[in-house]
C-alpha cells in the first residue's frame, strides 16, 4: 500500500479510534495505542476491504485494548507478588494455622501465648519480650520453662 493511498483510506479515521479508545483505557495510553493500532494499518491496511476501514480499525484497537489490559493485570500480580506487605500475620494466625499446633496453643494461658509468640514467632530475646510485656526477664524464662 503506498503511502497515497494510506493517507487516503485512514487519515480521516484518527479521531474515532481516538475517542474509541479514550472510552476504554486511560488518557496517558490513548496515543500510543493509537499509533499502534494505524502502525498494524499501515502493514496490513491492504487486505482491508474498501470501505470497512473503521469497522476492522475497531477490531484492531479492541484486540490491543484487550491485550493491553492483560498486560496491565500481569504487571499489576507480579507487583502485588513482588512486593512486600504492609503488614505481616500476627504471631498468633501463624501458630494456628495448623491444627495440632492450634489445639495446644489454645491451652496454653494467654501470657505464656504472648510470650511464646514474641520469642518464638517474633525472635524477640528474653530481655526484649520482658520489656515488651513489663515484666521481668526472670518471669519470661520461668514461663519459657
Amino acid at each position: 500500500m503506498s503511502p497515497d493511498d494510506f493517507t487516503e483510506r485512514f487519515a480521516g479515521l484518527r479521531v474515532p479510534i481516538a475517542k474509541f479508545l479514550y472510552r476504554r483505557v486511560e488518557v496517558k495510553d490513548v496515543d500510543d495505542l493509537s499509533a499502534e493500532v494505524f502502525e498494524i494499518a499501515w502493514r496490513k491496511g491492504g487486505v482491508v476491504t474498501v470501505g470497512e476501514e473503521l469497522p476492522w480499525l475497531y477490531r484492531v484497537a479492541t484486540n490491543l485494548v484487550a491485550n493491553h489490559r492483560r498486560k496491565n493485570a500481569r504487571a499489576q500480580n507480579l507487583l502485588a507478588a513482588i512486593v512486600a506487605p504492609d503488614t505481616s500475620p500476627s504471631a498468633e494466625s501463624i501458630a494456628v494455622a495448623d491444627i495440632a499446633l492450634a489445639e495446644a496453643w489454645g491451652r496454653l494461658p494467654a501470657t505464656s501465648r504472648q510470650i511464646l509468640a514474641l520469642t518464638a514467632l517474633d525472635g524477640l530475646s528474653v530481655a526484649e519480650t520482658a520489656v515488651a510485656l513489663d515484666i521481668t526477664a526472670n518471669a519470661v524464662s520461668v514461663r519459657l520453662n
